[in-house]
């Protein structure tokens, strides 16, 4: 019951979360952050847990309360990000009939298996790389990739690429941005923001799809 209040708590909320967890763990929360992020990209039943929001509010927080390094943090959230994407792509590999069977697994959806499997077919080998920004489909990419035909050898460049620039990227706009007196009084509608940003080639093609099926 506490780790799904955790969980509901860090989707509203991710900076407050954090700055919590800052005051009452200090040092153990480089592990939590490190476990978020595998988990979101390693799991494929958990698509929902904050992702660009949490490393925005990660570089917010490291640039305004000095108890998160910034040189520790980026490779440490890559690493977990890479380790998450091979364990997500064995699934895959392995287990892929057995899933796509399922209708629904906890927070997972068949539909965001078909629309992730329909990006892959409109972006080939770079999607790996795109996946990273979109919520949910950065979930599901590395799955599909195990399941489809794409060798491992493509595909893992693909992915060191794509979890390096999707951590950097988000994690230095916030610790950049991090002492703007606007952005830290409006963090809420910056991760809305960002979020929007980060769908939007995903409704892109689904409002593409939409129109070649009526046409």
């Amino acid at each position: 019951m506490e780790i799904i209040y955790f969980l509901l708590h860090l989707l509203k909320d991710p900076l407050t979360t954090l700055q919590d967890f800052l005051a009452h763990y200090d040092m153990l929360t480089y592990a939590i952050l490190a476990g978020i992020i595998f988990v979101e990209t390693g799991l494929i039943i958990m698509p929902l847990l904050p992702g660009d929001s949490l490393l925005f509010a990660v570089g917010l927080l490291a640039a305004t309360t000095g108890k998160l390094d910034i040189q520790i943090i980026i490779p440490l959230l890559i690493a977990a990000a890479l380790l998450g994407d091979n364990i997500n792509h064995f699934v895959g590999k392995n287990f892929s009939q057995f899933i796509k069977s399922r209708n629904q697994i906890l927070f997972f959806k068949q539909d965001y298996l078909i629309q992730t499997e329909a990006f892959y077919e409109k972006h080939g080998g770079k999607a790996v790389i795109m996946a990273r920004f979109i919520p949910i489909v950065r979930t599901i990419a590395p799955f599909v990739a195990g399941a489809g035909n794409m060798k491992y050898s493509k595909y893992i460049i693909f992915c060191i690429m794509g979890a390096t620039l999707w951590v950097t990227s988000i994690t230095l706009t916030g610790y950049f941005l991090g002492s703007n007196i606007w952005v830290k009084n409006n963090f809420e509608k910056v991760v809305l923001g960002i979020i929007f940003v980060s769908i939007m080639p995903m409704l892109w093609q689904f409002a593409r799809i939409k129109v070649l099926k009526k046409g």
